[in-house]
């Protein structure tokens, strides 16, 4: 089974209709960045994350890093 599919059947799943129109998305190329907080990540399962995020890598969509540092100013 391909990582594309692993991660379609799981979130399939578990009713992240999100992620999939993502990784839709993603792979029609209308996906080109993703903002996300490293040490959040998309999910909580890091190991389902790792894996979204190379695929979503290798699909050519860029991985912006951004800062919880707004939150704090607050």
């Amino acid at each position: 089974m391909s990582i594309e599919q692993e991660l379609l059947t799981e979130f399939e799943n578990k009713e992240m209709k999100d992620l999939i129109e993502m990784m839709e998305d993603a792979k029609t190329g209308h996906l080109k960045e993703v903002e996300l907080v490293e040490s959040i990540g998309l999910l909580y399962d890091q190991s389902l994350n790792q894996k979204l995020l190379t695929w979503l890598k290798e699909q050519g969509v860029e991985l912006i890093y951004v800062t919880d540092d707004e939150e704090e100013d607050e």
